[in-house]
């Protein structure tokens, strides 16, 4: 079999590159924390859309920090009892996409939550004020200035956020909730898995946002990695500094978010992606403590999957 990583074999054993902060679990907890206490404002603004099955809302809150963050709410008409929902995360630079896509999931009788990432393709904003470079791309964002002006922090707490408010809605069943996403959005959905412990279901489809250091040492820090790069050619160019910036992403590397995960966890892996490869989405995958399946193919890389959008409504529909 043709490949660009670690044999299949060795991926299941692979336990990641990038460091883990002495005070992660310390630094996220305390994030929490922080979202317990926060206030987040939400408005829903209805939506026309000609169709029989579903109501649609713009919906709004405040995140961390004071961002004003946008996600598309739709949900099924005359639903008198408490259904599951779902929250969705996009790729990245991208958005929520067109409303029509999320229907398919409303008529299964889910509610879903699709959000926009601060600053990206979508309408959420993002306030920005951090010291140092935001030169092409948000991983490096704040990586000059402290753990908690980092991007990915705020964002991964707007993951939790966003499934905290669904599964506060009255139409809502807290305890049938799910999340889904592919690259950024896999990410995104692994963050959000693991920040959200009541969470059921995750499919983190080829996520984005594992093991920095490795898609460095494999000379992919291109695409959507290439800010790493820039970073260390304007900024540490003979890397003096480099165990830092490692040990500071980090704080907002997934591998090491994921042992707290408690979801039933579907993962699809393309294993020729030389855009977030194999071995990084391994290592999150390998540290994943609750349930959890794989969906390998091995001929594709980060790019359409044939039949995953199906396997992964299969997955969710029995919340």
């Amino acid at each position: 079999m043709p490949q660009v990583d670690m044999p299949l074999e060795r991926l299941y054993a692979y336990e990641g590159r990038n460091p883990r902060p002495a005070d992660f679990d310390a630094f996220w907890d305390k994030a929490l924390a922080e979202l317990d206490g926060h206030d987040p404002q939400v408005e829903l603004i209805p939506h026309t859309l000609k169709t029989h099955h579903a109501e649609c809302f713009h919906l709004w809150f405040t995140g961390i920090g004071g961002a004003r963050v946008y996600a598309k709410y739709l949900r099924p008409k005359q639903a008198t009892t408490p259904h599951p929902a779902i929250v969705e995360f996009h790729g990245y630079s991208g958005h929520s996409g067109d409303w029509v896509g999320k229907l398919p999931y409303v008529a299964q009788g889910f509610s879903i939550a699709s959000l926009d990432c601060r600053g990206q393709g979508g309408k959420s904003e993002d306030v920005g004020g951090v010291k140092g470079n935001t030169l092409r791309g948000h991983i490096i964002r704040g990586l000059a200035d402290s753990p908690e002006k980092l991007y990915y922090r705020n964002v991964y707490l707007d993951t939790a956020l966003l499934a905290r408010i669904v599964m506060g809605f009255d139409e809502v069943d807290a305890s049938r909730v799910g999340a889904l996403g592919g690259s950024q959005g896999g990410g995104l959905t692994l963050a959000c898995a693991s920040l959200t412990p009541t969470l059921k279901k995750a499919a983190p489809t080829f996520p984005f946002l594992c093991d920095y250091k490795r898609v460095w040492e494999m000379d992919l820090a291109k695409g959507a990695y290439e800010e790493l790069a820039t970073f260390f050619r304007n900024f540490d160019p003979r890397h003096e500094q480099e165990d830092l910036w490692w040990e500071r992403l980090g704080y907002i590397d997934n591998q090491h978010l994921a042992p707290r995960i408690q979801a039933e966890v579907l993962m699809p892996v393309g294993l020729m992606d030389t855009i977030c490869p194999p071995s990084t989405q391994f290592a999150a995958y390998n540290k994943i403590t609750s349930k959890k399946n794989l969906v390998i193919y091995p001929d594709f890389g980060h790019e359409g999957l044939p039949g995953c959008s199906d396997i992964v409504f299969d997955f969710m529909s029995d919340l």
